[in-house]
């Protein structure tokens, strides 16, 4: 009788376990990328909200770079999805190697990832940053036996300057990437508020 309770206590526990482990990925999926253990969008935007708000009461001004591989998907048509995962992983530890402490990376899906720089007193460590990017994402790659060369164009935007609402601050973002991969790519472009402008006007003559 004793046996047959410690096991039925021990099947207890063992499916507890399980259950909290179940809940625990559930969790972790719901707020950071499978791929890249990153955070996701949905908990980007929530600590770029955040970030927004210390910003605002210390009178420092927040970093958006909005950061896309370019040619990524060649490497998945022509070297196949398991490579190109693996190498959205080595993107993103190069992209926190490139960053501060208490500044936030995230893949927000495919081959798109984006950066909130916090504590900017001037707009040169951003630009500082976006350099520092382009050259630390585009060195070549080896994964499988393969080299592999990307570049990657970046957006960037600046709070409060271009705004102080995460959504309008990730559309500027997006914005000012679309002017880098219209110039060539492999490069960064600031937001401007004529880019909305110049994209209304080309959406209309399209």
């Amino acid at each position: 009788a004793l046996l047959q309770v410690t096991q039925a206590i021990g099947s207890q526990i063992g499916q507890f376990i399980q259950r909290k482990e179940a809940e625990d990925k559930v969790a972790f999926l719901a707020q950071f990328d499978i791929i890249t253990d990153l955070p996701n969008r949905f908990l980007f935007t929530d600590r770029l909200d955040q970030m927004l708000a210390q910003s605002e009461r210390n009178s420092w001004s927040v970093g958006v770079l909005f950061v896309d591989l370019d040619h990524f998907k060649a490497v998945n048509d022509t070297l196949g999805h398991p490579v190109g995962d693996l190498l959205l992983k080595q993107v993103g530890k190069r992209l926190l190697s490139c960053v501060r402490h208490g500044d936030i990376v995230a893949r927000l899906g495919g081959d798109e990832f984006a950066i909130v720089q916090t504590r900017v007193r001037d707009p040169n460590q951003t630009e500082s940053l976006a350099a520092r990017i382009v050259e630390t994402v585009s060195a070549p790659y080896e994964i499988d036996g393969n080299r592999i060369d990307i570049g990657t164009s970046i957006g960037v935007t600046l709070a409060p300057r271009d705004g102080t609402d995460a959504d309008k601050l990730l559309k500027n973002a997006d914005l000012a990437l679309y002017r880098t991969k219209d110039a060539g790519r492999r490069g960064f472009s600031f937001f401007k508020p004529e880019m909305q402008e110049e994209i209304e006007a080309r959406r209309n003559l399209e």
